[in-house]
């Protein structure tokens, strides 16, 4: 997960968060963090598999701005 310099949240997968995260701040990312730039890697978790990878995204992007934070700290 990214932290936006508005202070929201994106949350994505990769094999590789550092090579992600210098590609979300050269604008080669998502759109929302091409439009919310600069941003900085603010949390990882390791999964086995990418099917989990993406289970574990999607249930993370259900969770509010407050809950992201805590997930953070």
């Amino acid at each position: 997960m990214v932290e936006c310099q508005d202070g929201s949240y994106y949350t994505g997968w990769t094999i590789d968060p550092v090579r992600r995260e210098k590609q979300h701040n050269q604008g080669a990312g998502a759109v929302y963090t091409r439009l919310h730039r600069p941003v900085h890697l603010v949390y990882v978790e390791e999964l086995p598999d990418r099917s989990s990878a993406m289970k574990r995204e999607r249930a993370i992007k259900r969770l509010n701005h407050d809950q992201k934070f805590n997930l953070v700290k």
